[in-house]
C-alpha cells in the first residue's frame, strides 16, 4: 500500500485446508503458512516491480484464537488447533467450575468457549502430556509467521483478547487466570499495541520473502480487528458485517462493554484506548461453500469457463423470491458461538416442500447466514450499543444479491468500501501508522478509507425478511434438544 492508501501490489498463494481427523475438530500445519506466506511476499514484490528497499514497514492479520506450539527448539510440536476446532468442550466446562463463569467474564471480558486458545492448552496438556512436556512456547496463527519473519515473539492487544488469557479492560496478561490455571506465563510473547513496531525482518525472513533485512514490522492484529481498521470501523457506532469462513458482526466501542451472557465477544480493538464487541457465525462462507462442494456448481446455468463459482451459484439462488417461500438454512456446521454458545449445534435445512428447487435452497443459505449475523444486531439493540452505519465485508461483500440480503435482512442501508483487501488492508495501515506515515490509526481511516457504494433495503423485501427472521429465531429451540 502506497502513502496513500492505494493497494500497489499484491500477492497470494494457497495454503493447505484444515484437516478435521474427526468430527468437529480443524487443525492446520503452521509450517504451511509460512511457505505460503514466503510465496505471496515474493509474488507481491515482483507484481509491480517493486525493490525491497521501498518496503518501509510490514503489517500483518490472521486467523484469531489458535494454538501454535513450539518446543525450546522451535520446532513445531504437533499441527495447529484452529479457530473452529470444538473439541475442547470438557476444559471449557472445567474453566467455567474452576473459575465460575461470571467471575471469568470479570477477568477476561469473556466467557470459556471451546474456540478460545487457553481451552486447547488445556486439552493438549491432558489428553497428549508427551506433547505438552515439549511446549515452550505459545502463539497465535500470524505470530508464529511474524516469529519466522523476524525472530521475535510478539502479539498484540487484539489477537491476545481471543486467547482467554488477557485481562481485556487493563490491556494485559491476567495474572489470576495464568496462576488458576496452571500456565506458564514464560510460554507467552511480549504484548504490544498493534501499530507498534515489534521486530525487524531477520536474514532468515529476508531470505524466505525477499524483503530487506532490517525492515521494521508492526504487531498487526487478528483477523476481525484489522478488517475493521480497514473499513474504517474505529470509532463508536461504526460496524461491519463480514462474511467470510466464518462471519463477524463488529462495533468499535470506547469502553469494554459486557454481555453479561457472554454471547458477544468483547475484544481490545487494534487501536489503544479502543475496544470492540462482535458476534461471530461460525459457518457463514463455510455454508456456501459447503453446499458448492457437496452439491457442484451448476444446474441449469451457463457456465463459462473462468467465472468465479459463488456468482453462478448466486445466479442461481436470484431466481427465488426474498423469503425462499419458506426455505430455512441454520448455518451451524461447525457449531454455533452468538448467541447460543453451543458446540453441540447442528445445521438443518428446514421448510422444504416439493416446488422448492436448487435456487431456493442456495438462497436460503445465504439469507440464514444473514439471519444469523442479525442475532448480534439483536443483542447490540439489547445493549444500547449505537449502530450509525453498516460496512460489508468479506466474500459476501462481492456479491451483489448477498449484499442486498443483508441489507434486506439487517433493515438498514449498507456500504462497500474501495478496497475489498479487508484484514490484509488493516494491516497496511497498521504499518503505514508504525512507518510513521500517519499520527494515529484513526487519522489513517479517515485519509484512506473511502466508501464506494450504498445499498438501501427493498422496503417490501425487508418486511418479508424480518417476518421470516421472527420464524428463523424459533428454529434453534426447536432443534436444540434433537441434537443436545
Amino acid at each position: 500500500m502506497g502513502e496513500t492508501g492505494k493497494v500497489v501490489a499484491s500477492g497470494s498463494e494457497e495454503h493447505e485446508a484444515f484437516v478435521s481427523p474427526r468430527p468437529g475438530w480443524a487443525e492446520q500445519d503452521p509450517r504451511d503458512w509460512w511457505r505460503a506466506c514466503g510465496s505471496a511476499v515474493h509474488k507481491a514484490l515482483h507484481s509491480s516491480d517493486l525493490s525491497a528497499d521501498d518496503i518501509a514497514c510490514v503489517g500483518f492479520s490472521g486467523q484469531m484464537h489458535g494454538a501454535v506450539l513450539l518446543d525450546s527448539g522451535d520446532e513445531v510440536v504437533r499441527s495447529a488447533i484452529i479457530w473452529c476446532d470444538q473439541r475442547s468442550e470438557a476444559q471449557s466446562h472445567e474453566l467455567e467450575k474452576l473459575f465460575g463463569r461470571d467471575a471469568l467474564i470479570r477477568l477476561t471480558c469473556n466467557p470459556p468457549l471451546t474456540n478460545f486458545t487457553l481451552t486447547k492448552l488445556l486439552w493438549v496438556r491432558e489428553t497428549e502430556p508427551k506433547n505438552w512436556a515439549r511446549v515452550a512456547h505459545v502463539m497465535l496463527p500470524k505470530d508464529y509467521v511474524r516469529f519466522r519473519l523476524t525472530g521475535e515473539r510478539a502479539i498484540d492487544m487484539a489477537d491476545a483478547s481471543g486467547t482467554l488469557l488477557l485481562d481485556v479492560t487493563n490491556r494485559r496478561w491476567s495474572t489470576e487466570v495464568l496462576s488458576k490455571a496452571d500456565i506458564d506465563s514464560r510460554f507467552l510473547p511480549a504484548l504490544y499495541e498493534s501499530s507498534q513496531v515489534c521486530g525487524k525482518v531477520s536474514a532468515a525472513g529476508a531470505e524466505a520473502t525477499g524483503l530487506r533485512i532490517g525492515t521494521p514490522v508492526v504487531a498487526g492484529a487478528g483477523d476481525q480487528a484489522a478488517g475493521a481498521v480497514g473499513m474504517g470501523i474505529a470509532r463508536a457506532g461504526a460496524v461491519s458485517a463480514t462474511i467470510g469462513t466464518s462471519g463477524v458482526v463488529f462495533a468499535a466501542t470506547d469502553r469494554p462493554a459486557l454481555d453479561p451472557q457472554g454471547r458477544l465477544h468483547t475484544f481490545c480493538h487494534a487501536i489503544p484506548g479502543r475496544w470492540h464487541v462482535m458476534g461471530v457465525t461460525q459457518a457463514a462462507g463455510l455454508s456456501l461453500r459447503w453446499f458448492r462442494d457437496r452439491f457442484g456448481v451448476a444446474a441449469g446455468v451457463q457456465v463459462n469457463e473462468g467465472r468465479d463459482p459463488y456468482d453462478i451459484l448466486a445466479q442461481e439462488a436470484s431466481s427465488a423470491p426474498a423469503g425462499s417461500d419458506g426455505a430455512f438454512w441454520v448455518p451451524y456446521l461447525m457449531g454455533e458461538r452468538t448467541p447460543h454458545l453451543d458446540p453441540n449445534a447442528r445445521a438443518a435445512l428446514v421448510g422444504l416442500t416439493a416446488s422448492h428447487t436448487r435456487g431456493h435452497i442456495i438462497r436460503a443459505v445465504m439469507e440464514g447466514v444473514a439471519y444469523s449475523l442479525k442475532d448480534t444486531f439483536t443483542i447490540f439493540d439489547e445493549m444500547q450499543i449505537p449502530v450509525t452505519s453498516i460496512r460489508l465485508g468479506g466474500g459476501g461483500a462481492r456479491s451483489p444479491l448477498w449484499r442486498q440480503i443483508q441489507a434486506d435482512v439487517y433493515a438498514h442501508e449498507v456500504e462497500i468500501v474501495v478496497a475489498e483487501e479487508g484484514a490484509a488492508y488493516g494491516a497496511a495501515i497498521l504499518a503505514g501508522v508504525g512507518a510513521g506515515g500517519w499520527a494515529s490509526v484513526d487519522e489513517a481511516c479517515d485519509r484512506v478509507v473511502r466508501v464506494a457504494s450504498r445499498i438501501a433495503p427493498n422496503q417490501g423485501a425487508s418486511k418479508t425478511m424480518q417476518q421470516a427472521y421472527r420464524t428463523y429465531r424459533k428454529i434453534y429451540p426447536a432443534l436444540h434438544q434433537v441434537f443436545a
